[in-house]
């Protein structure tokens, strides 16, 4: 009964124009079936929060407003204001969590996409060597389901099991295409199809496509190893460099300040009619370390991970892995260096 309630409260706010393009979506992240129970759970558990950091924080606040106004007024502003801010608030924190769970499951398709494409050509070699074997195109598949291509042997074992049931071949592999965002895949898929259905030699297309897909291979392999010395470098800087010079920023303004305090002092009991006046007040030297320099390196971080994964991927997906190494490396550097500073400012009398 839970799981029925939970199910129909996640199937309510989707719209049925919507529906078609969500499960395609899905599919291609490899969830075969709607989680229409997992969106209830999300969306009673975003209701609770907002309830809760409501009475929590802003329930207080509309109640100080009953001094301010009659009874009357008061009455209507808390209602209205409790509508707004508690629908703004869930509507905040559903926002946040779909933007997460699109985040994750774009990282996965592209993850399950750049697998398959890596043993595609190794697959479709098995099969063309099967086809020349003398087995019929739906035994070559059959046969070619070994361990080492992992999820494209359980997709193969899917089609094939379709085309065994009644279904026809080239309908199942285009399904079995549209499972993945892969353009290589799907053209390949319908090439193979094409040529099943004109009655021509399907182990020569399969050959060349396996040709073309090697070459695209090592060519990707070729532009990534050429562009390395760039990655390199920009790993240096961000890891090394930019923290170095932010601690360097630290202890110039450290010796700045203390300049100026003295210089403030100084001129404190002078009588000197001066057309400008020194203050003793100036930039604290922990709030440049926190919040500014600590998030100017995360954020350098962070563009910098996409930076390499672009030159190195072509997209910006496979910078995620390199996020927290950047960030955590240049952070630990950061730190390294203002204990450095610290201790050399020490030395510096004044």
């Amino acid at each position: 009964m839970k799981k029925n309630f939970l199910e129909d409260f996640g199937r309510f706010p989707v719209p049925n124009n919507v529906i078609p393009g969500l499960r395609k979506y899905l599919l291609k992240a490899g969830i075969t079936k709607e989680p229409y129970t997992f969106f209830g759970a999300l969306f009673l558990f975003s209701i609770s929060v907002a309830t809760l950091i409501y009475f929590l924080f802003f329930y207080k606040m509309l109640q100080l407003l009953q001094y301010k106004f009659d009874k009357t007024a008061y009455i209507l502003i808390q209602g209205f204001g409790t509508i707004i801010i508690w629908a703004s608030l869930t509507l905040i924190i559903i926002g946040i969590i779909i933007i997460t769970i699109y985040g994750y499951l774009d990282i996965k398709i592209f993850n399950r996409t750049r697998k398959l494409e890596e043993i595609l050509p190794d697959f479709l070699e098995t099969v063309s060597s099967n086809l020349k074997g003398g087995m019929s195109f739906e035994k070559s598949l059959w046969m070619a389901m070994k361990p080492k291509f992992g999820i494209l042997s359980h997709e193969i074992a899917l089609a094939a099991k379709k085309v065994m049931t009644g279904h026809d071949v080239d309908l199942a592999l285009t399904e079995f295409s549209l499972k993945y965002d892969s353009p290589m895949l799907r053209r390949s898929m319908s090439l193979i199809i094409s040529q099943m259905q004109s009655g021509g030699e399907i182990a020569d297309i399969i050959d060349r496509i396996v040709l073309d897909l090697k070459k695209t291979r090592a060519l990707k392999e070729e532009m990534s190893a050429s562009v390395l010395t760039y990655m390199i470098f920009i790993a240096v800087v961000v890891i090394i460099i930019s923290p170095v010079l932010f601690g360097l920023a630290w202890a110039l303004l450290d010796v700045i300040s203390k300049i100026t305090a003295l210089l403030a002092q100084s001129m404190s009991g002078s009588s000197a009619n001066l057309p400008f006046k020194i203050s003793g007040e100036s930039i604290n030297p922990g709030d440049f370390i926190f919040p500014f320099s600590f998030f100017a390196i995360l954020i350098t971080a962070v563009g910098s991970s996409m930076i390499v994964s672009i030159i190195e991927k072509g997209n910006i997906k496979g910078g995620v892995k390199y996020i927290p190494m950047f960030a955590l490396s240049s952070l630990g550097v950061y730190y390294i260096a203002l204990k450095v500073m610290k201790i050399l400012a020490g030395l510096i009398k004044f």
